[in-house]
C-alpha cells in the first residue's frame, strides 16, 4: 500500500515556507521494511515575519484493518485540510493540527472510489539515513518558534498601530474642533487689537493737538517774553534818562542858586557902590563946602565946578543905571532862561514819571500774564506729560498685547504644523500599513486560491 505525501504550507508576511514529510512502514509480519523521509522547503521574502508549516505521515499496517492517525499539520492562521486513502484530515486555527483517520482498507463504501495501489511504491527503497536531519529538524523548530513570535509580535505592532490611529484621529478631530473655536476667538482679539490702534490713534492725535497747543502758547510766551524785556529795556532807558534829566535839573537849580548868589552879590555891590557914591558925592560936597578954591588966571576965566560936578556926577548916574539895567535884564533874562527851562525840564520831568508810572503798571500787568501764562504752560505741560504717560501705557499695554497675540498665534501655528506633521507622519505610516495588509491580505488571497 502506498502513503502519499502529505504538504502543509503557511504564509506569514508574504513568505511561504512548505515543508513536508513522510514515513512507510511495512507490515508487523515483514521482517524488511522501508522508510521514506522526505523535506521539502520553499521559501519567499515579504515585509513582515514569516509562518513555516509542516507535515507529517505515517503509514503502518498495510494490510491491517485497523484504524490509524495518517497525518498531521500546523498551520498558523490558516486553515488546512488534508485527504488521506481512506481517510480525511483537517485542521484550523492557530497552533493546530490537522488529523486524518483511516479505516479497513476494504471493499470501500458506496460513493468512495476505490484505492489503486502504486506496485512501484511497494518496492524496498535503499536510502541512507541523513544524520543532518534531527539537526535541520531541530533547526525548523527553531525557526518555526522564531517565525511565530514574530508573527504574534507583528500582530501586537498593528493592534497597538491601530488603537494609536484611533487616538490620533480622535485627536484630529477634537484638534479641528479648537482650531474652529480659534477661528471664531480671533475676530475678538482682531477687534480688540482695532480697538486699541484707534485709541492709539485717538491719543496721536491729541498728542498732535497738545503739542500744537503748547508750541502756540510757547509763541505767545515768546511775545511777552520780549515784551517784557523791550519794556525793561525802555524802563532802563527811561531810568537813565530820568537820572540824566535830574543831574541836568541839579545843575540848572545849582546854576540857578550861583547866579541867584552872583545876583544878590552885584545888587549888594550896586548898593555898595551906590552908597560909596553918594558918600563920596557927600565928602565931595562938603569938601567943596568947606574948602573955597581961589583961582586966578592969567586969562581972567572963572571956572564953573557946579556944572563941572553936575556933569560927573551926572556921568557917574548914567554909568551906574545903565550898570544896573544892563545886570537887572541879563539878570532877568537869565532868570527867565532858568525858568523857562525849568519849567521844560519839569515838564520833561512830569512826562517822565508819567511814562515811568505807565511802565510800571504795564510791567505789573505784564508779570501778571506772564505768571498766568507760566501756570498754563505748567498746566499744559503736565497734561502732555500726563497724556504721554498714558498713551505709553496704553502703547506698551496694546504691545504687550500684540505680543501675547502673536506669541499664542504662533505658538497655534506651531501646535497645528507639529499636529499637521505628526497627523502626515501617521498618515504615511497609516499607508505604510494599509499597503503591508492588503499585501498580506492578497498573499494570504492567492494562497488561499492555491
Amino acid at each position: 500500500m502506498s502513503c502519499q505525501s502529505f504538504c502543509a504550507s503557511t504564509r506569514g508576511g508574504g513568505a511561504v515556507r512548505n515543508y513536508s514529510s513522510s514515513s512507510a512502514v511495512v507490515p508487523r509480519n515483514v521482517k524488511r521494511y522501508s522508510a521514506v523521509s522526505t523535506v521539502s522547503y520553499k521559501g519567499g521574502s515579504s515585509v513582515g515575519p514569516r509562518g513555516l508549516g509542516f507535515g507529517s505521515r505515517s503509514l503502518s499496517g498495510v494490510a491491517s484493518c485497523r484504524p490509524r492517525i495518517a497525518a498531521g499539520s500546523y498551520r498558523p492562521v490558516r486553515y488546512g485540510y488534508g485527504l488521506g486513502a481512506a481517510g480525511f484530515g483537517h485542521g484550523y486555527g492557530t497552533s493546530s493540527f490537522g488529523y486524518r483517520v483511516g479505516g479497513v482498507s476494504g471493499t470501500c463504501s458506496p460513493g468512495i472510489a476505490p484505492v489503486t495501489v502504486n506496485p512501484h511504491l511497494l518496492q524496498p527503497l535503499h536510502l541512507d539515513i541523513d544524520p543532518n536531519v534531527q539537526m535541520v529538524k531541530q533547526q525548523e523548530k527553531e525557526q518555526l518558534k522564531t517565525l511565530n513570535n514574530k508573527f504574534a509580535s507583528f500582530i501586537d505592532k498593528v493592534r497597538f498601530l491601530e488603537q494609536q490611529n484611533k487616538v490620533l484621529e480622535t485627536k484630529w478631530s477634537l484638534l479641528q474642533e479648537q482650531k474652529r473655536v480659534r477661528s471664531n476667538i480671533e475676530p475678538l482679539f482682531d477687534g480688540f487689537i482695532n480697538n486699541l490702534r484707534r485709541h492709539l490713534e485717538g491719543l496721536a492725535c491729541d498728542r498732535s493737538k497738545l503739542e500744537t497747543d503748547l508750541t502756540n502758547s510757547r509763541d505767545v510766551l515768546e511775545d511777552y517774553r520780549r515784551k517784557y524785556e523791550e519794556e525793561c529795556n525802555g524802563r532802563t532807558r527811561a531810568e537813565n534818562e530820568f537820572v540824566t534829566l535830574k543831574k541836568d535839573v541839579d545843575c540848572i537849580y545849582m546854576n540857578k542858586a550861583d547866579l541867584g548868589a552872583k545876583v544878590e552879590s552885584l545888587i549888594e555891590e550896586i548898593n555898595f557902590l551906590r552908597c560909596l557914591y553918594e558918600a563920596e558925592l557927600q565928602e565931595l560936597h562938603a569938601c567943596i563946602s568947606d574948602t573955597s578954591v581961589i583961582v586966578q588966571m592969567d586969562n581972567s576965566r572963572a571956572l564953573d565946578l557946579d556944572d563941572i560936578i553936575a556933569e560927573v556926577k551926572a556921568q557917574y548916574e548914567d554909568i551906574a543905571n545903565r550898570s544896573r539895567f544892563e545886570a537887572e535884564s541879563w539878570y532877568q533874562c537869565k532868570y527867565e532862561e532858568m525858568r523857562a527851562t525849568a519849567g521844560k525840564h519839569c515838564d520833561n520831568l512830569r512826562d517822565t514819571k508819567n511814562e515811568i508810572m505807565e511802565l510800571n503798571r504795564m510791567i505789573q500787568r505784564l508779570k501778571a500774564e506772564i505768571d498766568s501764562a507760566k501756570g498754563q504752560r505748567s498746566k499744559l505741560e503736565a497734561a502732555i506729560a500726563e497724556a504721554e504717560d498714558r498713551g505709553e501705557m496704553a502703547l506698551k499695554d496694546a504691545k504687550c498685547k500684540l505680543t501675547e497675540l502673536e506669541d499664542a498665534l504662533m505658538k497655534a501655528k506651531a501646535d497645528m504644523a507639529r499636529q499637521l506633521r505628526e497627523y502626515q507622519e501617521l498618515m504615511n505610516v497609516k499607508l505604510a500599513l494599509d499597503i503591508e495588509i492588503a499585501t498580506y491580505r492578497k498573499l494570504l488571497e492567492g494562497e488561499e486560491s492555491r
